[in-house]
């Protein structure tokens, strides 16, 4: 038995059964052995896309991505992606090739340092140094990846081990993540405060969301009378899906964190966003963010446990003591809040994002299970803010754009009977064109709308707010053919310019049966605000 079969039979120990990955020499032994263990290769054009693909199965399926590369410049093409899991706190394994260790320092083939290259962006980066520790090596990176603030790893795999001889090797049988829930004693603790409390709030980080936690998020809320919002955007109290959320924050008298980070996402915790005699309880799993909410919120910083709130939720449920109708109801219309509409016209008479979005809701409506990629800086905000489908990805609270499209290939190889909408503009959609043609190829197909507004509209817009009309620079884009471009990668292409074509292409894309692109021109207008902007 080589490392690379002790390496994958653990993996298919863990429940894993597919990896989206790019081909190299380094990792070839490792395809051999996933021929083997059935384990299905989801082969990408680029290392970065293999990441984002892992990261939107990952959460949407409650498992660990894993993604696979090769060494040197196919390890580095990957590093990006990683800074967006380790925003989403979304568990992925990044297993990478590597030059062998009896070749360190001698110039070999690839030879690149990867793990402090990695670490800033990972919970737990390292390189194993015997090819009979590989089973435990993976089983420690999966139980990084899950547990406490879930997060990407990185294993480097010299080759001369994955070649080598791993018998003796065991697969341990502990696979999977480490509860770290709340006692029931703080539990009642968060639940009395919050009961006492006149306006309170609760505020969920992104692993925290409904697609990742279906049904337990309105449970909470029933359960302790509080309001419960899921934060995973950027833009923070901007957000435009969060409506008004503003207000909700500035009048609130207890605020209740459940694994959310006190960043720049709450404006720190300040005095401007939030009333100073607000009061905060911190759930957090990890001790750097405790710390942060001890530095950011002072005296103002109640109490603070050490938990994993997705551990403690049965139990804060069992202790909730329910009321605050009222509040909630107010809180509610708040969130709803939205500055357009989709019958609102502009001069040129172009398709608004309202109405592309209002276009996509509609077949949405008609899917019996459906899936919603939001990508992309103006438009995608627009896309979060307009749609609703059963399940969610966004390109999340690190503010990288770019892996929608390979988004939509994770979430339908995740949920193979779910129709899939990815959503992005014409910038977002250029960073991993050539995915269409991975779609095609494995036989997932889902659509994928372009906002084509020939611009890179947020930094458009930051322009024209900052600088004035008569300094714009660098962020025009051209009226390219993305729909034949993606015809001649395999997919299917509609081009619209016209609202009343829109329906009838939408539909002819979903019943395509390919990987669709709907290239839809549209008026370029900054993303919906609410009261917080």
């Amino acid at each position: 038995m080589r490392g690379a079969d002790l390496l994958v039979k653990t993996l298919a120990a863990a429940g894993v059964t597919r990896i989206f990955s790019l081909s190299g020499n380094q990792i070839m032994p490792v395809y051999d052995a996933c021929f083997d263990a059935g384990i299905e290769i989801i082969h990408t054009r680029h290392e970065a896309a293999a990441v984002f693909m892992a990261e939107a199965y990952a959460q949407l399926t409650g498992t660990v991505g894993v993604a696979m590369v090769t060494a040197g410049a196919g390890a580095a093409n990957a590093l990006g992606p990683l800074f967006t899991a380790s925003e989403s706190e979304t568990p992925v394994l990044l297993l990478t090739g590597d030059s062998p260790l009896g070749q360190d320092g001698r110039g070999a083939f690839q030879e690149l340092d990867q793990v402090p290259m990695t670490t800033p962006v990972t919970k737990l980066s390292f390189r194993p140094i015997r090819a009979t520790d590989f089973g435990t090596d993976t089983a420690r990176a999966l139980r990084a990846a899950l547990s406490g603030r879930s997060g990407p790893v990185h294993m480097a795999l010299p080759f001369d081990l994955v070649d080598a001889d791993a018998t003796g090797g065991t697969i341990p049988t502990a696979l999977g993540k480490e509860p770290m829930p709340l006692p029931a004693a703080d539990a009642e603790t968060i639940a009395q405060a919050i009961a006492k409390a006149e306006r309170p709030l609760i505020l969920c980080g992104p692993a925290m969301n409904d697609t990742r936690n279906p049904g337990k998020l309105a449970a909470l809320q029933d359960a302790l009378g509080a309001p419960v919002i899921a934060m995973e955007s950027p833009r923070g109290l901007k957000d435009p899906a969060l409506g008004n959320v503003g207000k909700a924050l500035a009048q609130a008298d207890l605020i209740v964190t459940l694994g959310k980070r006190i960043d720049f996402t709450l404006g720190f915790g300040s005095a401007n966003v939030v009333d100073p005699s607000c009061d905060w309880i911190v759930v957090q799993p990890c001790a750097a963010e405790r710390d942060r909410a001890h530095r950011n919120l002072g005296t103002r910083l109640k109490a603070c446990f050490a938990a994993d709130p997705r551990d403690s939720i049965d139990a804060l449920i069992a202790a909730g003591h329910g009321g605050h109708d009222t509040w909630r109801e107010q809180v509610a219309i708040n969130l709803a809040a939205r500055s357009f509409s989709e019958g609102d016209t502009v001069p040129s008479g172009k398709i608004t994002p309202a109405q592309l979005c209002a276009a996509v809701q509609r077949q949405i409506d008609k899917a019996e299970r459906s899936i919603m990629i939001c990508d992309g800086g103006e438009f995608g905000q627009w896309a979060q803010a307009a749609t609703q489908a059963d399940l969610r990805v966004t390109n999340g609270i690190s503010g990288a754009i770019g892996g929608g499209l390979c988004y939509g290939i994770g979430a339908k190889a995740a949920h193979p009977d779910a129709t899939v909408f990815a959503l992005m503009g014409d910038g977002t959609v250029g960073f991993h064109f050539a995915e269409f043609e991975t779609a095609a190829r494995a036989g997932l197909p889902y659509v994928v709308v372009i906002g084509n507004d020939e611009r890179w509209n947020a930094e458009h817009q930051i322009q024209l707010r900052d600088y004035g009309p008569d300094r714009l620079i660098g962020c025009e884009l051209s009226g390219a053919r993305y729909d034949e471009a993606a015809k001649g990668l395999g997919a299917h292409g509609e081009y619209v310019t016209d609202l009343a074509d829109l329906d009838a292409a939408l539909d002819r894309a979903v019943q395509s049966g390919k990987p669709a692109c709907v290239n839809v021109q549209i008026e370029g207008l900054p993303a919906p605000s609410g009261a917080a902007h």
